[in-house]
Formats: structure tokens, sequence, C-alpha cells
């Protein structure tokens, strides 16, 4: 067969709906990302008519110019050379710096829609493409910020349930597995703000300890890689961080040093399919295992997570935001997933295996992607929103 050609790249940005539930705090209208969320979709074209499907996340609005201003590296290009494409884009952009979220969701958006494309053209999942199934199903996890939101998840068939946020997260996390009972896995996630301490975060994964938790997400800040090494030392629950670096580099340093049991790379800023492979594959060299983060992103970049975890072999779990905005699935034609037993089954369609409703993205125009959280500020400086300042008062870190 010819080598597919591409022809034209488009973009697809809306606004998506609020979530349904979220673990920053109980009252789901709080989450950052409640009012905020914005789903980009790439559509690239060939000359043999085949589309494919990608989305890129890390700063939406921002990465959709990213994408327009790439396509002229795009045009004439075999969809098929993919790793060369990736590589070229990476060129493209290195005048513009470290490429950072923004520069990885590009890549990844264009990246996801060129296997897509490959599956499509040689009738197959992309999986199969990645090295074919190591698993026939996928373990995926709710979300939960209340005893009765756990419950609600158990009753749909998950084993899985992960809460937290930055107020009272022990408290929450006490309640939750007082409810659930020893079987069910708990994750935490303390979303790592600035302000949580090193002697804070320490503290705060002492006192989760004995509810044996599968990991404690972002005790501390991205930046804080000092401070990784630290508690890493201090404290022996299972660590895990990722989702707000960009791409290979950001990542890497988290495991050239061992500083987390489980890497959450962002489906839609890692740099696609081609970057996450790259990164399961050195999280495997140390020990690591893959459990991708999904929170903000929408339904074609959960479903190449689902590739990427078919064919590796630590892959952990899945993140599911279930329940989740009812728009969600009329954006992908109410084909989602299937969910059995709280697993994810193997989509079995030829490429990524979902299309999107262009009119319904198109009804549902972008407004706005920044918001600010709510709740857990140190004392009296939630309105000042500072990003670096001291945490107090101390005497509730749980």
């Amino acid at each position: 067969m010819s080598t597919p050609r591409i022809t034209a790249i488009r973009t697809h940005l809306m606004q998506a709906g609020p979530l349904g539930v979220s673990g920053w705090t109980a009252d789901v209208k709080n989450s950052i990302v409640t009012a905020t969320r914005n789903w980009l979709f790439v559509t690239i074209e060939t000359d043999a008519g085949i589309v494919g499907l990608g989305e890129g996340s890390g700063w939406p609005r921002a990465v959709e110019v990213a994408v327009r201003d790439l396509e002229y590296v795009l045009v004439g290009e075999s969809a098929f050379d993919i790793e060369r494409i990736s590589q070229r884009l990476s060129v493209a952009m290195m005048g513009h710096g470290m490429s950072g979220v923004v520069g990885q969701g590009a890549i990844a958006a264009i990246d996801m829609a060129l296997w897509d494309i490959k599956g499509k053209a040689l009738g197959v999942p992309v999986w199969q493409l990645l090295g074919g199934a190591s698993r026939d199903r996928i373990r995926c996890y709710a979300h939960a910020a209340t005893p009765e939101q756990a419950l609600a998840a158990l009753a749909k068939g998950y084993t899985a349930i992960k809460t937290g946020g930055v107020a009272n997260p022990v408290e929450k996390a006490r309640a939750i597995r007082d409810a659930v009972g020893p079987d069910i896995d708990l994750m935490i996630d303390l979303h790592g703000p600035p302000w949580l301490t090193l002697p804070d975060a320490i503290a705060i994964c002492r006192e989760l300890a004995p509810l044996r938790p599968l990991f404690v997400e972002e005790p501390l800040a991205p930046e804080n890689i000092e401070g990784y090494r630290a508690l890493r030392r201090a404290v022996d629950v299972p660590l895990a961080s990722g989702e707000r670096h960009g791409g290979l580099h950001g990542c890497a340093p988290l495991l050239f040093e061992n500083l987390v049991d489980v890497l959450q790379p962002d489906t839609g800023r890692a740099g696609g399919l081609t970057g996450l492979r790259k990164l399961a594959a050195l999280a495997e060299a140390r020990f690591a295992s893959i459990a991708p983060h999904s929170g903000s992103l929408g339904p074609v970049a959960e479903f190449a997570a689902i590739h990427l975890m078919a064919s590796i072999p630590n892959a952990l779990i899945l993140e599911r935001m279930d329940p989740d905005w009812e728009g969600r699935l009329k954006v992908i034609n109410d084909a989602g997933p299937v969910i059995e037993d709280g697993h994810v089954l193997l989509p079995t369609s030829p490429g990524l295996g979902v299309t999107i409703d262009r009119a319904f993205v198109a009804a549902h125009p972008s407004s706005r992607n920044v918001g600010l959280p709510k709740g857990g500020w140190p004392a009296g400086t939630e309105e000042a929103t500072l990003y670096t300042q001291p945490r107090t008062p101390r005497m509730s870190i749980g």
C-alpha cells in the first residue's frame, strides 16, 4: 500500500462541562477545573482519505495555537513516520526554548492522531502497533470526596478509589477507608500545592501509612525535586507524581533517582503515545509503574491511555472521572470505553477506536481555560492567591 501523506491539520477546541466528583474538596464546585476544562481535539487529514484523531492538553487554548503553527512542518510528510515527525516537531520548537507543557501538548495531539491513522490504514487497533496486548482488560479507579461517593463507586464495580485534596486529606481518607473496608485499594492525592512543605508532607504521609494506600500522589510541588529526595528517605508509603510535567524530559528526573513508585504522565502533554512509550520503558527499568493522569482530559486522550496500558507490562491503574459531565459521551457519539467490574476492556476497532461529533464540539465554544482553586490555602491568604508562602497554622495539617 502507498504511504498516506499529511495534507491538512484541523483543531477543535471546546469548553467541557463540570466534573461530577472531585477530590479537591467535598464540594465539587470548588475544584480548580470545574468551570475551566477545555478539550482540544486535533484531526489530521491525509491524501489517502484517512483522518486521524488526537487530543492535546497542558494548556489547551495555547496548545491550539501551537498546533496550527506547526502545520507547515507536517504537510507533505509521511503519516507513518511517527518517530521522525516527533523529532521534527521538537526541532521546530527548539528556538522557543524548552517546550514544556504547551509544546508537549501540541506534540501529543499530533502524535496521537498519527497513531490513529496508522492503525486505521493497517486495520488494527493501536495497541497492536505498540507491541500487542499485555492484558485483556485494564483496572481503573474512580474519585470520591466522601464515604457516600466511595460506596457509590463500589456499587458500579470499582475496586479502587482515589480521594484527597488540600484540606483535611487524612481525615477524608480515614473516613473512606472505614466505609469501604480493607480490601479496596485507596489512593490519596495531595495535589502538590507549593506551600505544602517537606515537614508537612512527611507528617501527612506518616499519618496515611496505616491506611495502606496504593500510593500518595503529589505530596510536594512538582518543582521540589530536593524535597522528593528527602521525603523518599523519610516515609514508607508508595509515592506518585508526574502529571504536571511535560514530556519525557520533564518526567524523567523522578525516575532517574527512584523518587516515585508510580509515574503519572498526562496522556495529552507527555509527547503522545510515542513519548508515553519511552516513559513506560524508563519506568520499567526503574521498577516503577504507570498510572496515567486524565482528570482534566477528554475522552480521546482516555482512549489513547487505554491503548498504552494494554501494551506495557508495568501498567498499574487507569484514572477515570466517573461520574463526569454528561456531555463527555456525546463528544464521542456515545461510544465510550466498555467498563466491566471496574476494568476497561480493550478497544477492537482499527486505530484509537473513537470519533468525535464535530457539531457537538463546535456547539460548546471555549470561554476560559484558567481558574483558581478554593479551599486549603494557609489561613488568611486565599484571596491573596500567593504561589510561594509558608503554611500556617500547622495544628490540623491532616
